[in-house]
C-alpha cells in the first residue's frame, strides 16, 4: 500500500502538463504575444505609423562569377527518360576517358 503510493506520487511529478505539449499561437499566448513568421527584421517602426528600412539589415547576397561554368544552374523540367542500361554505358564510357 506504501509502495503504490510513493510511485504514485513519483509519477505524478514526471507527468509534463498537457498545456505545455501544445503549439504556441497567439490565441494560447498573453494578449500582447505576435508569433510572427520566423523573419529578421530589417527596420523599425516610427511612432507616426511608418517603417524605416535599415540598409545594414537587409540582406546581401554574394554570388560568385559564374562565367565558363560548364554546369546550367537549374534543371530542365521536360527531362526525357533514360533506362538503367544506357546510364551505365554513358558512365562506363565517361571512366575510360
Amino acid at each position: 500500500m506504501a509502495l503504490g503510493l510513493i510511485l504514485g506520487i513519483g509519477r505524478a511529478f514526471r507527468r509534463k502538463r498537457t498545456s505545455s505539449l501544445d503549439i504556441l499561437s497567439s490565441k494560447r499566448a498573453p494578449r500582447d504575444y505576435y508569433k510572427g513568421k520566423n523573419c529578421k527584421p530589417t527596420g523599425f517602426h516610427t511612432r507616426k505609423g511608418g517603417y524605416v528600412l535599415m540598409q545594414e539589415k537587409l540582406p546581401n547576397y554574394v554570388v560568385p562569377d559564374l562565367t565558363d561554368f560548364k554546369l546550367k544552374p537549374y534543371v530542365s523540367q521536360c527531362t526525357r527518360e533514360v533506362k538503367a542500361n544506357e546510364a551505365t554505358e554513358a558512365a562506363q564510357s565517361d571512366t575510360a576517358k
